[in-house]
């Protein structure tokens, strides 16, 4: 990208895009409120009339970013919270770099367009509202229909949201919409992917939300087909009041693929506020896990949403008490009814541990040896679950959740839908980075199927990791490290057979463009003793500085910070704009199952709350985190002990 410097209205602040020094310098004019940057070049050229004609490359040579957790006002929610003109059409033009008008009034707009972006409306009740709006027969005429539009009549928006809830939570509708209304409504959503569809330039995907919470826990998933119209219009979308059960969602997407001969998965997201349901070795029907489960999970569900505006679902203080990054974002207070966690600590850890990822990785080892599947071998991803449909994950230019979570100067003291969680609680976060061969359906879904994935919570951080048996500091070279990776081992994603020997990885992270300097690079490695315990280290193996690893504690000094809490801004003086090394496990034993997975930690930036507090000169509560430190994830890999 260019030099840039664009001025907007006096509604703004002022973007100045410097990555010739590595920064982003933000320059408060007097009504602030960052709106967009630096536009890329809005010329269609570099897509070409079908897939088939885009050039692949030998391997994937190209990092992709996207997000395929995002909604727009045919969600139940997102209309009834306010979002009254943003639909698919806006998020996909959004997403390509395009300005679009908030709920505010304001300019919307990314620094960076996205590569590819998957609008997933909840499948229960997708455009009632919008419906009785429009005066469709097909839903006005009809007990729902007509029940909704007395209440919205007479000013009701929390009896329609009752309705669905309960439905969500028992997995049925008793009134649900008919047949008719719902297949106008998915071809809507097809074809609005299918305008914006540009092989090579832009991918879009069909999809939806299934919204089961079952006993309040969150069980939501987001369904995604690798296929055009021709097949995905010979479907509806699978919804919790057809089935509110993992196992029956993944018989509706069987079903699918053998009637269709197309492709579909489903990700599972957002653990964090499962009621302890997302994980373990429990089905949400109180039924164990046996081998039909473990065997079907790991064939449906290759991806999992480690982190998305509510919080980030990697790892939690009271399971990993020695990871002093593990209170990141952390949203533990609620499952997703609202109900209050127990008191006592005992308690409240068995319940995390089966909401968070770096316990599932575990449990997935023992999984594998009970029933040789495992059914967490999945990659990891993130994405924004905005219901604005914008698509950002900046903090300095943080769009919110619902319309009430838009900037304003009230946003940091009040309540998402005037009466949900906290807004300053929400978590600028996140976009997925899939290494593909072009930026196509097939090539990004089959990224997505072999789990060549990562996870950042918004920088756009480049990220390689692949494990082999070989590698050595040369290998670790930006100029021939991809080769090495795929010639000589694996990519992030896969698993490593046993060779007796220690496996070796090579690893590259680069700072975002347009972002902050990288503060350091960690391997989180997870294992299983033969005595059944699982046991999980965290390895320093690139830093910033000067600093050393203690060889007690294993930990190097924090690396200070920049941040200036009077005018939102940081400055790039600490921190390295890469880091790449090879790296072999010290503390290797080939008997035992393990995995490996790369976090990438930013040097600390302002988060979108400090950037509110200037922009709209507000005093935040005081509980209110003002700095944060960004990171990447990437996707694991295992080693599994054998020939």
């Amino acid at each position: 990208m260019p030099d840039c410097h664009r001025t907007l209205s006096d509604r703004t602040i002022l973007r100045i895009c410097l990555p010739n020094l590595g920064k982003r310098v933000l320059a408060a004019l007097a009504v602030p409120l960052v709106l967009a940057g630096c536009s890329a070049d809005p010329a269609d050229d570099g897509h070409y009339a079908s897939a088939d004609d885009v050039p692949l490359t030998d391997y994937p040579e190209q990092v992709f970013w996207g997000d395929l957790h995002l909604h727009t006002l045919y969600s139940f929610d997102s209309y009834n919270f306010g979002n009254k003109s943003l639909g698919p059409d806006e998020a996909y033009r959004f997403a390509k770099g395009e300005p679009i008008k908030a709920h505010t009034g304001d300019i919307a707009q990314l620094s960076a367009p996205l590569d590819f972006l998957m609008v997933s409306d909840h499948a229960e009740y997708t455009g009632v509202f919008l419906g009785i709006e429009s005066d469709n027969p097909d839903i006005v005429d009809t007990a729902l229909g007509r029940a909704w539009a007395a209440m919205e009549d007479a000013g009701d928006t929390v009896g329609p949201m009752n309705e669905v809830v309960a439905s969500l939570r028992d997995g049925k509708a008793e009134r649900d919409p008919p047949e008719a209304f719902k297949r106008t409504i998915w071809s809507e959503l097809v074809e609005a992917a299918e305008r914006h569809n540009q092989p090579g330039k832009f991918t879009t995907f069909a999809g939806y939300e299934w919204t089961s919470m079952p006993n309040g826990g969150n069980q939501h998933r987001v369904i995604i087909y690798k296929d055009g119209k021709d097949k995905t219009l010979q479907t509806l979308p699978f919804s919790a009041a057809d089935g509110n059960n993992p196992s029956q969602l993944w018989d509706y997407l069987q079903s699918y693929e053998e009637a269709t001969g197309g492709e579909a998965m489903a990700i599972a997201h957002n653990g964090n506020i499962s009621n302890g349901n997302m994980f373990g070795d429990i089905q949400v029907d109180g039924k164990p896990f046996d081998k039909d489960y473990v065997v079907a999970r790991a064939r449906w569900e290759p991806l999992y949403e480690m982190t998305q505006v509510k919080g980030d679902s990697e790892a939690h203080p009271l399971l990993s008490p020695t990871d002093e990054f593990a209170d990141f974002e952390t949203w533990d207070q609620t499952n997703i009814s609202m109900k209050e966690r127990p008191d006592d600590a005992d308690e409240r850890r068995k319940i995390y541990a089966n909401e968070y990822v770096r316990e599932a990785l575990k449990q997935g080892l023992e999984l594998q040896d009970r029933f040789g599947t495992n059914p967490y071998q999945f990659g990891l991803i993130g994405s924004t679950d905005s219901h604005t449909g914008l698509a950002t994950s900046d903090d300095d230019n943080f769009w919110g959740k619902f319309v009430e979570s838009e900037p304003t100067p009230e946003r940091i003291s009040s309540k998402m839908g005037g009466r949900l969680w906290d807004n300053w609680r929400l978590t600028s976060s996140g976009y997925i980075g899939a290494w593909a061969r072009a930026n196509t359906r097939e090539e990004l879904f089959a990224a997505f199927k072999r789990r060549e994935v990562y996870a950042t919570t918004g920088p756009r951080i480049r990220l390689r990791f692949f494990g082999g048996w070989d590698f050595s500091n040369t290998d670790a070279s930006i100029d021939t490290l991809a080769e090495a990776g795929y010639d000589r081992g694996v990519p992030m994603g896969s698993v490593l057979s046993g060779k007796g020997k220690a496996p070796n990885f090579l690893i590259h992270a680069m700072k975002d463009p347009n972002g902050a300097h990288l503060d350091r690079v960690q391997v989180i490695k997870g294992w299983r003793e033969p005595s059944g315990e699982l046991r999980e280290k965290i390895y320093e193996v690139a830093f910033a500085g000067s600093r050393t690893v203690d060889p007690a504690s294993g930990k190097i000094e924090p690396i200070g910070s920049t941040v200036n809490l009077q005018d939102a801004t940081y400055t790039n003086h600490i921190g390295e704009a890469q880091l790449t090394t090879a790296w072999q496990d010290p503390d290797f034993d080939p008997a035992i199952p393990a995995f490996y997975y790369i976090r990438v930690i930013e040097i600390p930036t302002p988060r979108w709350t400090l950037y509110d507090a200037v922009r709209f000169g507000v005093t935040p509560p005081s509980e209110v985190p003002l700095v944060t430190q960004e990171r990447a994830y990437s996707s694991p890999i295992w080693y599994q002990p054998g020939d």
